[in-house]
């Protein structure tokens, strides 16, 4: 597999990364199944968070391949004691000593950016760690509203990384809440690594309001409906991959679907504009929906 330089990591990573949800809701058994296909086609990037169900416990084993992975860790926790609990937690159920990156996961809003930066935040729990060897990278992470990407990265020179919604479905109504665009141009003029998500959304399960409510009565467990055909998951991880300044696109959270991911990065190209166009075309036609916010068009 091709692998990017990540941003201020100075890292190259795989074009995919092991999206730490997947092994989380299944057993170890299949965990392992998929990590390990995950490794046989190339993949040398983790992206894990404590609330992907199991998932710290399912790839602890194989941490024996540490020095192989790149290990990028999230906490939702904002303040300053909660972060540094959080973090050596995780150390804890993964079995390593240091994370390569740690990120505020899912930042929703300015007040909680705000919150995290501010005295006693989450961000000095982040530097002491950094200080101390536990992580080498500090990242940060959006989903309902990229705006706050942006103002983070106005805020603070600390951030090396970001990690964002990128794909087609957003493109069928742009809206500065899930424009991505912005953020990416940023992230390339400031040399921030940018691990893409969402690649083959469709939209939102039918009936489904708020993310993960009908989780187990749906044919996969996304808790978006994603594109489960080859020639769709080609154009949308092809599209997402094109775009500038993406470094890698983290696998979503059923490992049924990786196989159709691997397939399609395998025979990767980069398009060109009038293709992306095309893309975009087709995600109007397949009636994909951005999936914030989260009123249908």
């Amino acid at each position: 597999m091709e692998t990017r330089i990540f941003g201020r990591t100075g890292t190259k990573v795989s074009f995919v990364a092991l999206g730490g949800c997947g092994p989380g809701w299944v057993d170890q058994e299949e965990a392992d199944k998929a990590v390990k296909l995950a490794m046989d086609n190339g993949v040398n990037m983790i992206d894990v968070a404590p609330t992907y169900g199991q998932a710290e416990v399912r790839l602890n084993p194989w941490m024996k391949y540490r020095n192989q992975f790149f290990l990028a860790e999230k906490t939702l926790k904002r303040n300053k004691k909660g972060a540094l609990r959080q973090l050596n937690r995780s150390l804890e159920r993964l079995g390593t000593t240091h994370f390569d990156l740690y990120q505020f996961h899912a930042v929703a809003s300015i007040d909680e950016l705000n919150q995290i930066l501010g005295e006693n935040g989450a961000m000095e729990a982040f530097k002491e760690a950094k200080e101390t060897g536990l992580i080498k990278h500090i990242g940060i992470t959006a989903h309902e509203d990229v705006r706050v990407l942006q103002k983070a990265l106005e805020l603070s020179d600390d951030f090396d990384t970001i990690l964002i919604p990128v794909y087609a479905g957003a493109m069928v109504n742009p809206n500065p809440v899930n424009d991505f665009r912005p953020v990416l141009q940023i992230a390339l003029k400031k040399n921030i690594g940018v691990t893409a998500i969402k690649a083959i959304s469709k939209g939102r399960w039918e009936g489904e309001t708020r993310r993960g409510e009908n989780r187990g009565k749906n044919k996969y467990s996304t808790w978006y409906e994603p594109l489960d055909t080859q020639d769709l998951v080609d154009q949308a991880v092809w599209f997402t991959l094109s775009q500038e300044g993406v470094t890698t696109y983290s696998l979503p959270c059923d490992v049924r679907l990786w196989p159709l991911i691997f397939d399609a990065v395998k025979r990767y190209k980069k398009l060109s504009n009038d293709e992306q166009e095309k893309v975009i075309t087709m995600a109007r036609d397949l009636k994909m929906q951005p999936l914030f916010p989260g009123d249908k068009i």
